[in-house]
């Protein structure tokens, strides 16, 4: 089983949200919030340096996920898996984050996704199987790993 990560959500629909959210404290993780539009995710995760987010790609403001993960790429190592029902490949594609994953998604394929999520933000590899509508994004140093290797 996966370590215990305290996780925050970035997602508009409020159902889907509380959704995410009770499925997560099942697995034994802490939602250390939910924010509803990029502003709202950009303070959540300034507040509570969550160790992973689930992101959704399109929000309630018009602004999208991975200005979130972009915003708060200096001042934390979490782990981002965006979600997206609009096949937003190409906004993500390029991200800040470990991996997308497709809506409508099966609840083991999030849990399967968080745990690839994870493994790629510790260790840089994952093994296992890949869940159906999982995307492994490009891997981009953080704004602190630039600044220790420039």
């Amino acid at each position: 089983m996966a370590p215990s990560l305290k996780v925050m959500i970035v997602e508009d629909n409020l159902m889907l949200a509380d959704l995410l959210e009770e499925i997560l404290v099942t697995q034994g993780h802490t939602v250390c919030g939910i924010a509803r539009t990029a502003e709202e995710g950009v303070a959540l995760g300034r507040q509570a340096c969550p160790d992973l987010a689930i992101i959704d790609v399109r929000l309630a403001d018009g602004g999208f996920g991975p200005e979130v993960a972009e915003a708060l790429a200096d001042l934390t190592d979490m782990g981002v898996l965006y979600a997206t029902g609009n096949l937003d490949m190409a906004v993500v594609l390029d991200a800040r984050g470990q991996g997308c994953l497709v809506k409508p998604y099966r609840i083991e394929d999030l849990v399967r996704s968080i745990e690839i999520v994870e493994e790629l933000r510790r260790f840089g590899r994952t093994t296992g199987p890949t869940p159906r509508g999982f995307h492994a994004l490009r891997s981009r140093p953080s704004a602190r790993g630039d600044a220790a290797n420039g």
